[in-house]
This record gives structure tokens, sequence and C-alpha cells, in this order.
């Protein structure tokens, strides 16, 4: 039978409680006859929202969707966006600071822990197992971290980062409004066909910004392996997860692809949302060097 690291277990715990949310009334309503979202507009109240469609429309969806429409007109669709999207992800870190900082921790040690599982692979004996559990334990002690914590941080934020991409679709003031001249209710696709090239523009930001929020933390685990074999005087310790490389161009590629095809205030959205991604991954980076050096003068 197949044996699961740690780290693994927790990612598919993480996506069982991600699921089970989702089976809890994360689907966008759409009308049954045009099957278009239904749009949140300044008139839309909230007792409507929670008599037509479900407790997540009405608790986190339409106060999201509201604000938009309310700061949109003032400092425009990217500024709302960006605003809404800094202020809560703000709010999440400061309850689940000590969860952000375990799981981007755990990133970190990827490579050490990758060493642990080559040196008993196809060891399928108990003593194998129990010894590998504990210089797994003694990895997590050393730079205390709490693996399990992952699942809080994952439980947190998966609904509100949900509700925050509903929200940018069904505002109604973000789905009418304009970015340099562009409709953000129109596909990047269809813009590119109709030769409105500032679509292009959007499309390979958003990219980008996808791209480097989805690299960094496998490059600070990486900076952090270089400067460890520095200090002992050896070649760094790197990842060499085959597996988890192909989740991620899958990933990478299946963003792309929603990029074209879902409204430009979508593309805008995510490039947005990845950049606030990066400054919050660089932020908890800071954390944790602040941390070790701390506990290295004890």
């Amino acid at each position: 039978m197949k044996q699961y690291s740690p780290m693994k277990k927790i990612l598919l715990i993480g996506s069982l409680v991600a699921s089970a949310v989702i089976l809890t009334g994360c689907t966008i309503p759409t009308d049954p006859e045009t099957h278009e979202i239904i749009q949140i507009t300044n008139s839309t109240t909230f007792s409507e929202i929670m008599g037509s469609e479900s407790w997540f429309s009405a608790i986190l969806v339409w106060p999201l969707a509201q604000v938009l429409n309310k700061l949109a007109p003032v400092i425009g669709v990217v500024g709302a966006i960006a605003l809404v999207t800094i202020v809560v992800n703000g709010i999440l870190m400061v309850f689940t600071l000590k969860s952000t900082v375990a799981t981007q921790q755990m990133q970190l040690l990827q490579p050490e822990m990758d060493k642990i599982q080559r040196k008993y692979e196809g060891k399928d004996d108990e003593a194998s197992k129990m010894k590998q559990a504990t210089e797994m334990q003694a990895l997590y002690k050393k730079y205390n971290v709490n693996p399990f914590s992952m699942i809080l941080i994952t439980f947190l934020q998966f609904p509100i980062i949900i509700a925050m991409y509903q929200s940018v679709q069904r505002s109604t003031a973000i789905r009418t409004g304009t970015f340099m001249g562009l409709s953000l209710d129109q596909t990047i696709l269809n813009g590119l066909r109709n030769g409105q090239w500032g679509y292009l523009i959007i499309f390979v930001v958003m990219g980008i910004c996808q791209f480097f929020s989805m690299m960094l933390p496998q490059m600070l685990a990486k900076k952090k392996a270089e400067q460890e074999a520095a200090k002992h005087h050896r070649k760094p310790e790197t990842a060499q997860n085959s597996q988890q490389k192909i989740m991620q161009y899958y990933m990478m590629a299946m963003i792309l692809v929603f990029g074209l095809m879902w409204p430009a205030a979508m593309s805008v959205y995510w490039a947005i949302y990845s950049l606030v991604t990066i400054l919050k991954t660089l932020l908890v980076q800071k954390i944790i060097e602040k941390q070790q050096k701390e506990g290295a003068k004890k």
C-alpha cells in the first residue's frame, strides 16, 4: 500500500475541507433562462440574497460585492478591487498569522523533508516507518513548526477567497466598469478577436503575476537551502518533487485558459490577488527570518 508523507496527508485533509465548503453553497447563482451570472446591484438587499440563494452568498459574497459597488465609482475599478483585496487579506492574516507562518515554513523545509523521504524510500518495514516519523517530528520541532496548523489556514482562507472571486463577478459596478478604455465585462478572447490589444496586456500581466506568486515559495526554499549548505560547506539539498512541479504547470495552464474565457474583470482581480499574495509571502518570510534570528540568540 502506498504511504503518504505528513505533508501530503495535510494537503489531502485541506482538499477535503475545501471540497466540503464548495458543496455547502459556494456555487455562483445563474439565471435559469439566460444562464448568466446573477448580478448584485446597489439596490440588492441582504434579505433578497438570503431568501433566494444561499447563506454563503448572503453572508460573504453580498457584502463584498456591495463594497465594490460603492468604491468603484469613487476610486475606479482597479482601485476598488485592489483596496478590497488588500483589506480582506490583511484581516485574514491577522487571524491566521501563526498558521500562515507555519505553512510557509513547511514549504521552506521541503528540501530537508524530501531528503528524509529519499533516505527511507522503498523501506516498508515498521522500524523504518518509525524512524522516518521520528526524524520528521524532530525536523518540525527544530524549526518550531506544527504541520496541522495548515488545516486552519485552509479552512479559514478558502471560503473568503471564493467569496472575493464571486463578488468581482457579481458586482455590477465592476462588470460594467472599464479599464484602459476596455470593457471589463468582455472576455479577453473576444477582445482580442475584435482587435483590442489592450486585453493582451491585461492577460500577460495576469500570467506574470500568477507565475511569480506560484514560484516565489520555491525560490525562497532554494535560497534557504543554499544558505544552509554554505554554512556547512556542502552542496544544497534541493526539492525534487516532480509531481508537485507537474501540478504547478497544470495549475498555471488552467489559470491561463480561464484567463482567456472569463470576463476581463476577473483577470484584473487575479493579477491584483497574485500581487497581494507575493507581498504576503515576502512579509511572512521576514517574520520567519526574525523568529529564526531570535531563536539563535537564545
